[in-house]
C-alpha cells in the first residue's frame, strides 16, 4: 500500500518460529484452505495478515518482534480496536484510510515515455532504494527486492523513463491468494512512489493501471491501499481513479520510526522548553500521555493521561510536598534531618559573621562556605583556610542568601545520585570544569572556548564563568589568565563540579556501592520525597565511605542518559503507561510518497 514498505511467506509456529515458506499453495487448519499466521518479509518490514490468526493476541506477539529499524504492519484484523485498547503501551491504530480498487479497472494513464516492467536485477534495486530515501521511507537489502521480484507473492514494477534509461518509479504489489490462500482473491499495493525529479507527469497512475491489469489477468478480484488520512493530495489521486474507501484499519507498533503517527499534534511551546523539560515532554508523548507547555521558559508542563494529571516544572512535580520541598531548598534542614536519620554529614554551623567562625574553622581546618539557600553552585567557596578568606566567602555567600552555612570541607568526588519512587535509577561523578593546554592559546582563550564547547552540548545549559572564583581557582594553581598551558597539560579552573559552572558528569551507576545505594533511599524517605539528586562526596563509589551534602527537589534528569531516569519518573507519575520499551534514537518516518505526479 502506497505509505509502506524482507521477503518470505512464513507461518509462525509456538515461540514465534517460523514453518517453511508456504510457496502460495493453500493448506493448514484453515477450513476455507487458507493458510494459518501469515506474515510476509518485505525488506523494510513485514506485513502480518491479521486474518490468519485465530487468536489476534498471537498477532501482536509477532508484532513484537519487530526486527530494529523495520516498519510492520498488521493488515485486515477482526477488531483492531479491541486488539489495541488491551495492548495501548505497545500498539496503535494506523492513522491512515484504506481504499479498494475493483478488478478489473480501466485506469489509463499509459506514457510513451514509460516502459513499465517488473524489477529485474540489483541495477534496478538500487534505483529503487534511492526513490525510498529521497521520499523519506524505509529502504530495503538489495539482495531482497531481486528475491521478492521472482516470486509469485510479490509483483514489483518499475516505471522506465525511455529517453535517459534511468528508473524514476516503483510500485509493490502483493498477490493475497499467493500468500495465504485468500478466498476473496484480492491484492493490495505497497511502496508506490517516484522520482520527484526526473519522473515525467502521470508516472504514478502509470504504475498503478499496470499493477491493475497484472493482477486481473491474474484472476484477481481487487487491489487494496492504504494512504494517510491527512494526505489530501494522494487520496484525490485514488479517488479520482476509482478507489472507493472501505473500513479496514491497520494495527502497527510504537517504534521510533512510527512515533510521529502516534505520539499526537505537535505541542504549542514544546521548541522553547530547555532539555529538562523538553525529555520529559518527549517521553510523555511517545506513551499517549498529553502535554500541555503552561510556561515555557519556566519549564512547567501538564501532563493527563486518562483520569490522573500532573503539573510539573522539569522533574518537580505536584507529588513533592512543600515540606519535603524546603527540606531540600535549606541545607541546615537537609543536614538535620539526614543526620537525624542516622545517615553522614560533613560537621557544620550556620556563620555568625564573629569570632565563632573562626573557631570552628580552626577546629576542622579547612572549610566550605555556601548559601543555605540556592542552587547551580552561586555563591559556594570551596577549601577556606584563612581567616580573612572565611571573611571574604561568607560575603559572597550573602549576596545570595542572608543565611550562610559553614561546613567542613571533605576530600572526595563530587557524586550524583538519582532516587525515583525509593529507587536508585543512575549515578555519576560530577567533575570540575577542566582545560587542556595546547601549547599556543592563554587560559583565558581556552575556558572560552571550553565555555561554548559546553554551552553548545548543553542548549546553553552550562558555561565555565570567568569571575573571581576562576581567576582564584588559576592563581592557586601557580598560574594567571594569561599564562599559556603546555600541550597536554590540564587545568580544573572550579572549584565545584557543578554542571551549570561548565562541570561535566560520568556515569558509575554499575559502580555504585550498595551501602551507598541503600543510604541514599534512607536519605529519601528521611525528607519523603519521590525524586531526588542527592550529593554526596565519596573517595570512590564503588567503595562504601561517603558523606551527603545536598539533596536536590529538582535534578535535572536529561543529565544521566542512558539510565532510564525519565522513564522510572513517567513510571510514576502515570503508572498504567509502565511497560512502553525504552525510548528509542529518533529515525525518520516511512513517508506515502505523496501525491504522485
Amino acid at each position: 500500500m502506497s505509505e509502506e514498505q524482507r521477503p518470505r511467506t512464513e507461518r509462525v509456529g509456538p515461540g514465534g518460529d517460523p514453518y517453511p515458506p508456504a510457496q502460495g499453495a493453500p493448506e493448514g487448519g484453515g477450513g476455507d484452505g487458507r493458510l494459518e499466521e501469515v506474515t510476509l518479509d518485505c525488506g523494510w518490514g513485514r506485513l502480518v495478515f491479521g486474518n490468519t490468526f485465530r487468536d489476534p493476541s498471537d498477532a501482536a506477539d509477532v508484532l513484537r518482534s519487530e526486527a530494529d529499524g523495520a516498519r510492520d504492519i498488521c493488515v485486515y484484523l477482526d477488531d483492531p480496536h479491541v486488539l489495541v485498547a488491551r495492548r495501548h503501551d505497545e500498539l496503535f491504530i494506523d492513522p491512515s484510510h484504506t481504499y479498494r480498487l475493483a478488478l478489473p479497472a480501466g485506469l489509463g494513464g499509459r506514457l510513451a515515455s514509460l516502459e513499465v516492467r517488473e524489477l529485474r536485477d540489483e541495477a534496478d534495486a538500487d534505483a529503487v532504494n534511492r526513490m525510498y530515501t529521497a521520499n523519506g521511507m524505509i529502504t530495503a537489502p538489495v539482495e531482497v527486492l531481486v528475491a521478492n521480484s521472482g516470486r509469485p507473492e510479490f509483483l514489483h514494477l518499475v516505471a522506465e523513463h525511455v529517453p535517459t534509461g534511468a528508473v524514476v518509479g516503483t510500485i509493490t504489489g502483493v498477490d493475497h491468494v499467493a500468500v495465504f490462500g485468500d478466498p476473496e482473491g484480492g491484492t493490495s499495493l505497497w511502496c508506490l512512489t517516484v522520482d520527484m525529479n526526473a519522473a515525467p507527469p502521470g508516472t504514478g497512475q502509470a504504475l498503478l493501471t499496470e499493477l491493475a491489469e497484472r493482477f486481473a489477468a491474474r484472476g484477481r478480484r481487487f487491489v487494496d491501499l492504504s494512504v494517510l488520512a491527512d494526505n489530501a493530495g494522494a487520496i484525490r489521486l485514488y479517488e479520482r481513479l476509482g478507489f472507493e474507501r472501505i473500513p479496514s484499519l491497520f494495527v502497527k507498533r510504537k517504534n521510533p520510526i512510527n512515533e510521529d503517527l502516534f505520539v499526537g499534534p505537535k505541542v504549542h511551546g514544546l521548541d522553547v522548553l530547555n532539555p529538562y523539560a523538553r525529555i520529559i515532554a518527549d517521553e510523555a508523548r511517545r506513551r499517549g500521555v498529553a502535554v500541555e507547555v503552561i510556561d515555557a521558559e519556566w519549564g512547567e508542563m501538564r501532563l493527563t493521561h486518562g483520569g490522573r494529571r500532573h503539573v510539573m516544572r522539569e522533574s518537580l512535580s505536584d507529588l513533592t510536598t512543600a515540606i519535603a520541598m524546603s527540606r531540600c531548598d535549606d541545607k541546615r534542614i537537609t543536614r538535620r534531618v539526614l543526620a537525624d536519620a542516622g545517615l553522614r554529614v560533613p560537621r557544620g554551623v550556620t556563620a555568625g559573621g564573629g569570632e565563632e567562625d573562626e573557631v570552628f574553622l580552626r577546629e576542622v581546618g579547612r572549610l566550605v562556605v555556601k548559601p543555605a539557600r540556592g542552587e547551580q553552585g552561586a555563591g559556594i567557596t570551596v577549601g577556606v583556610e584563612t581567616p580573612r578568606a572565611l571573611r571574604v566567602a561568607v560575603e559572597a555567600a550573602r549576596r545570595h542568601c542572608p543565611d550562610v552555612l559553614l561546613e567542613e570541607y571533605c576530600e572526595g568526588m563530587d557524586l550524583r545520585v538519582i532516587v525515583i519512587d525509593k529507587q536508585v535509577v543512575a549515578a555519576a561523578v560530577r567533575r570540575p570544569a577542566t582545560i587542556v593546554g595546547d601549547g599556543r592559546k592563554d587560559i583565558r582563550a581556552l575556558i572560552e572556548a571550553q565555555s561554548r564547547r559546553r554551552q553548545a552540548a548543553t542548549g546553553g545549559e552550562s558555561r565555565i564563568p570567568l569571575d573571581a572564583a576562576t581567576e582564584e581557582v588559576v592563581r592557586a594553581a601557580g598560574h594567571s589568565l594569561t599564562d599559556v598551558l603546555p600541550a597536554g597539560e590540564a587545568l580544573e579552573v572550579r572549584r565545584t563540579a557543578n554542571l551549570h559552572t561548565g562541570g561535566t558528569i560520568h556515569d558509575v551507576t554499575a559502580e555504585l556501592h550498595p551501602d551507598i545505594a541503600a543510604a541514599c533511599v534512607a536519605a529519601s524517605e528521611a525528607i519523603d520525597i519521590p525524586v531526588t539528586g542527592l550529593d554526596l562526596l565519596v573517595p570512590d563509589p564503588s567503595g562504601s565511605e561517603h558523606v551527603f551534602i545536598e539533596a536536590n527537589e529538582r535534578p535535572g534528569l536529561a543529565n544521566h542518559e542512558p539510565q532510564p531516569t525519565v522513564e522510572r519518573y513517567l513510571d510514576l507519575l502515570f503508572p498504567g503507561t509502565r511497560g512502553v520499551p525504552r525510548r528509542w534514537v529518533p529515525a525518520e518516518a516511512q513517508g506515502d510518497g505523496g501525491e504522485e505526479p
